[in-house]
């Protein structure tokens, strides 16, 4: 087992990993990684940069020294050296100023080329996450959270340590100058020491505290989005509760601001104290070299030059390294955390997806809790659903029907027990693989602001720009009329908010989404979770007739599971599911259930009743 990972449960008598959650990668192997992303990118460019910010360092620093000969020759008389000096200090200062500029400019055109790879990263792996874990366990979310505040920035940070190699090496110089004087003056880097050790420290402690209020500062944002967002608009002017809104957001947003706040006035302290260490250490130094042998005119003036521009050095060079030590470091470590946790959940899937069902779908003792939850969705199921078979799940709210359905589209991955395809472990298969052969509708769809065609093409990515494709699956899923009554077609665009976009009812976005599930022609899974909800129930009826008719002729054994609560349509599936409580509690047609006098007879009798 890798140190990413710990022990989630058991399957099929073996032990189910799952990525951790509580420790961070290691700080500068974290920071390397990401280092070697904008490198791979634009590696021409990283050389380029990084030679600039260390040739721009130099004049800067030697301006100290040119100031010590001329000094000397002034004493000297020697006029011969002081137009010397005053010429190396004006290369000095337009070497700066022209390196400073083409370093800038240099940088912040690696810094648009990466900005792009870096997001696009980030967001490939979230997507490529197969479960819903990463977005609903609260841990994982306050990341997440602090993750997405620093990765609009991370591209910035390229500039950041470029800057903070050229105070390097500024500082570099300088201490090499000072030690001209005597090498005693090398320890004026020592009481330097508690800066950086201050700067380095003082982020980790203020991040630490800003992820542990995180969930505070999550709530202030949903309470701004619920009281500024559209869809929240209607309800939130009806009931009236927008100043409520309002003044829930300022008091999660304090329950996170005031422990911050609090903590950043701790370190700003102990930083203060650092640099009153350094401030008494140059004084010193200053006094020593006044008071020394080595007193000349040109000695002192360059330990104030020098010491005082070692001085801003070492503040520009503190300065950087809490830059990124709060947010490169910090935020790269989260970005290689986000990579483990992929590379982890897409270990050991070794096992192909069969290319037809012949002995179906098998759950063998399966158990499931939600994250941070302690009481089971699921407990000890044991089910067989047949190869090319319409099954519907049926059970009150909360019995578990979503989230079984949810197992078996791999969002999750049992606590215990095993789901197998013909016989092979689902969780040995990769999710990508698996989700090339699944599709579906659920009631909880999301609206795909595309053109018609597209929202409906997403379904299959392969048929995205195939028309005639679209138009089947529209025909399939009895969306025609919502097609029709679109002024371009499938070429409509979807959405009020886009030019000449077309709003849809609830209904018609229904529909639109069930287009987008018969994209896919022979899925070994059909997954239907309450997908007609907003249709009445003869409508419903005539499409789960299509819906089993393609299920029942597949050549590819395909199953179709349907969650509905109308019972009207369940009964014609070949299999009826009935949990109640987390648990399976009846298997059979729906004969033979309503024979037994059960769970499912009751509540079809008490839903049949409410008809009459």
């Amino acid at each position: 087992m890798s140190s990413d990972t710990v022990p989630a449960g058991t399957a099929g008598g073996t032990v189910a990993t799952e990525p951790r959650s509580d420790d961070l990668p290691p700080a500068l192997s974290s920071m390397w990684r990401l280092c070697r992303l904008g490198y791979i990118h634009e590696p021409r460019l990283v050389i380029l940069v990084v030679t600039l910010a260390m040739l721009q360092a130099v004049p800067d620093a030697l301006v100290a020294l040119w100031l010590k000969f001329l000094a000397d020759a002034l004493v000297q008389g020697n006029a011969s050296l002081v137009f010397a000096m005053l010429g190396a200090m004006a290369a000095s200062a337009t070497l700066t100023w022209l390196l400073g500029i083409l370093t800038t400019r240099m940088t912040r055109r690696f810094r648009d080329r990466v900005t792009i790879a870096l997001e696009t990263h980030v967001a490939a792996l979230q997507a490529s996450v197969p479960g819903l874990d990463l977005q609903e366990r609260e841990t994982h979310l306050d990341r997440l959270a602090v993750l997405r505040n620093q990765v609009f920035v991370l591209d910035h940070m390229y500039m950041s340590v470029l800057n903070t190699i050229s105070w390097i090496v500024r500082v570099a110089v300088t201490v090499v100058l000072l030690s001209s004087i005597s090498p005693l003056l090398v320890l004026l880097v020592v009481f330097a020491i508690p800066t950086v050790v201050s700067s380095a420290w003082r982020p980790a402690v203020e991040r630490k505290v800003e992820e542990q209020f995180a969930q505070h500062n999550r709530l202030a944002e949903h309470f701004f989005t619920t009281a500024t967002s559209a869809a929240a608009g209607k309800e939130v002017r009806v009931v009236g509760i927008g100043a409520h809104l309002a003044d829930r957001r300022r008091s999660e947003w304090q329950r996170w601001f005031v422990p911050v706040a609090r903590a950043r006035w701790r370190t700003a302290i102990s930083h203060s104290i650092a640099w009153a260490i350094f401030g008494l250490g140059y004084v010193g130094a200053v006094v020593f070299v006044v008071t020394g042998p080595q007193a000349t005119v040109g000695n002192v003036l360059l330990i104030l030059a020098a010491g005082a521009r070692l001085s801003a050095y070492v503040g520009g060079t503190v300065g950087e390294i809490g830059f990124l030590r709060g947010i490169w470091l910090d935020g790269s470590r989260r970005l290689v955390w986000l990579e483990n946790y992929v590379t982890a959940l897409s270990a050991e899937t070794d096992v192909a997806v069969p290319e037809r069902l012949v002995e179906g779908i098998r759950l063998e003792k399966v158990s499931f809790r939600y994250p941070g939850s302690e009481r089971l969705a699921l407990h000890d199921i044991s089910l067989h659903l047949p190869p090319s078979t319409v099954v519907a799940i049926v059970g009150e709210n909360g019995a578990g029907k979503s989230t079984l359905v949810k197992l078996l589209a791999k969002m999750y991955e049992p606590t215990a027990g095993e789901i197998t395809i013909d016989g092979r472990p689902l969780r040995r298969m990769p999710a990508d693989a698996w989700r090339q052969r699944l599709t579906g509708a659920f009631q909880d769809f999301f609206r795909f602001e595309f053109s018609a065609q597209h929202s409906i093409g997403l379904g299959d990515l392969s048929q995205l720009d195939d028309a005639p494709a679209v138009t089947a699956a529209v025909g399939r899923a009895g969306a025609a009329d919502v097609v029709a009554r679109l002024p371009e077609g499938l070429g409509s665009q979807l959405g009020p908010t886009w030019p000449d976009g077309q709003e849809l009812s609830f209904g018609q976005w229904q529909k639109v989404a069930l287009s987008r599930g018969y994209m896919r022609t022979a899925p070994l899974l059909m997954v239907l979770d309450e997908p007609t909800a907003a249709l009445d129930a003869e409508t419903e009826h005539d499409l789960f007739e299509r819906y089993a008719g393609a299920a029942r002729s597949s050549d590819a054994g395909g199953i179709t599971i349907l969650v509905s609560h109308r019972f009207s349509t369940v009964r014609t599936a070949d299999l009826i599911v009935v949990l109640d409580g987390s648990q399976l509690v009846e298997v059979g047609s729906h004969e033979q259930l309503m024979h037994r006098q059960g769970t499912y007879a009751d509540l079809y009798r008490i839903q049949a009743a409410a008809y009459h």
